[in-house]
């Protein structure tokens, strides 16, 4: 795919200051301890809303993402939500580019065919190789934080280290979905490789 047909957000004159902050962002996300570490804390599900918003910044969709220039950006979660009201109050207001960012609750797979963002909560685990199957064609960047969910065919997954949040990120997968990752994002990830028969279609 040509550079020129895929969706930027920011033109070059922006870029720079905007991937700038957004690197300080995730680079201090990631050093900063929890203030609990608990798997269910409150200020962990901040963070990771946060971390949803700025992967936005270093991903690049291809342009038919988008019905229009100003359709909105929607960060998904299929299942069970762990972020509840967090997620909300840290996107609240915030846009990609022009388009503004919404948050939409899925319960089904079928409601997903919108998403640029797709996070699989953990309740779906079980059904994990049919969602893979199932987005097989999507342009959504999918992720997790089930463990395995990088290597069997989801995007990003989170992990939690000595009470940090980190992440790896599968690269095959975002080729499969036609995403371009950019270098300062994969630097700060684990690269993993897919596993081999794990069904993600």
């Amino acid at each position: 795919m040509r550079p020129e047909e895929r969706t930027r957000f920011t033109g070059k004159a922006s870029m720079k200051p905007l991937t700038l902050a957004a690197s300080v962002v995730l680079t201090i996300a990631l050093y900063a301890p929890l203030a609990r570490p608990q798997a269910d804390s409150p200020g962990e599900y901040q963070l990771k809303a946060a971390f949803l918003f700025n992967f936005a910044k270093f991903v690049e969709w291809p342009h038919n993402t988008f019905p229009s220039p100003t359709s909105p950006f929607e960060i998904c979660i299929l299942g069970d939500d762990p972020f509840g009201p967090a997620i909300d109050d840290v996107l609240r207001g915030k846009a990609i580019g022009e388009h503004p960012v919404v948050v939409t609750r899925c319960k089904d797979l079928a409601e997903t065919h919108h998403c640029q963002i797709l996070f699989v909560s953990s309740s779906e685990r079980k059904r994990l190789p049919e969602i893979f199957g199932a987005l097989k064609g999507s342009n959504a960047l999918v992720i997790g934080e089930t463990d395995g969910f990088a290597a069997s065919g989801g995007t990003i997954q989170f992990t939690l280290e000595d009470a940090h949040v980190r992440f790896m990120i599968n690269t095959d997968a975002a080729e499969r979905a036609g995403l371009q990752i950019s270098s300062k994002l994969l630097v700060l990830a684990k690269i993993v490789r897919e596993v081999p028969g794990n069904g993600k279609g």
